[in-house]
């Protein structure tokens, strides 16, 4: 589909020579081809990781670990860091999430 200029957007008639269903399948032969219009990366803390390695919820990786789920989500947000013991834990969890799911998974 060509540019068009402010006055042919703001008059719709570009609307009525649009074939949807071609733009549609356009689209889907794209997705399938690995084509992306947008790519977004974000960066995930260490905190986030280690509790997705171990396979917990906020709530019952925070009581594991002997804290809030909120202070958990500051942790994981970046606005608090851990504590030393709490930094410890999360090292074990990093390299041993096998244990933590054994002695407090669901």
């Amino acid at each position: 589909m060509a540019k068009m200029n402010e006055k042919e957007l703001k008059n719709g008639k570009w609307e009525e020579s649009r074939d949807l269903a071609a733009e549609i399948e356009q689209s889907i032969r794209e997705m399938r081809a690995g084509k992306a219009a947008r790519v977004h990366h974000f960066k995930v803390s260490k905190v986030t990781e280690v509790r997705a390695k171990v396979g917990l919820s906020q709530r019952k990786f925070a009581t594991v670990l002997g804290v809030s789920t909120r202070t958990l989500q500051e942790w994981e947000q970046g606005r608090r860091k851990p504590s030393g013991a709490a930094q410890s834990l999360l090292k074990i969890a990093a390299k041993r999430p096998d244990v933590l799911r054994e002695l407090f998974g669901d």
